[in-house]
């Protein structure tokens, strides 16, 4: 039995604690907002914040985020967080969706530490972070217009 601190609610969950948090978060809490992309960390799907830092969850076990703080797409909240959801809906960021998790839980690290991005620094954070359907130059447009609504 795992105790695990997610979206803000404490979890008992029976897994394998060798088990990667992605299926932990997918199958057993039953949060499918985390995506499976690759399962070898390439493609930035899973990302979810462990302790407010962008992880890769099909690489991280269970184990390892015990008495940790766990936050899924479905519970990030704050300012940061609805600007850039605000943002990503204005500018119709969205194609197919299957990376948009892990591309707004970088984008919300990114805001929460640099308000004021520039091309590179969004290039830099988003990096790894794989859109099979190429809306890049959407992505950074929403970046910036998050940014721009924080100011």
């Amino acid at each position: 039995m795992a105790k695990l601190t997610i979206n803000d609610e404490v979890r008992e969950i029976d897994v394998d604690p060798a088990m990667p948090l992605l299926w932990a978060l997918r199958d057993h809490v039953g949060l499918t907002g985390t995506k499976y992309g690759c399962g070898a960390a390439l493609c930035g799907a899973c990302t979810v914040h462990i302790d407010g830092e962008p992880v890769r969850s099909c690489q991280i076990q269970v184990r390892e985020v015990v008495d940790r703080k766990v936050t899924t797409i479905e519970g990030i909240a704050g300012r940061v967080a609805k600007a850039v959801q605000t943002a990503w809906q204005k500018l119709d960021v969205v194609q197919c969706g299957y990376c948009q998790s892990g591309q707004i839980m970088n984008a919300i690290r990114l805001l929460d530490q640099n308000p004021k991005p520039s091309d590179a620094d969004i290039d830099d954070a988003m990096d790894g972070i794989v859109c099979r359907c190429a809306t890049y130059v959407r992505i950074r447009a929403a970046i910036h217009a998050a940014a721009r609504d924080l100011a």
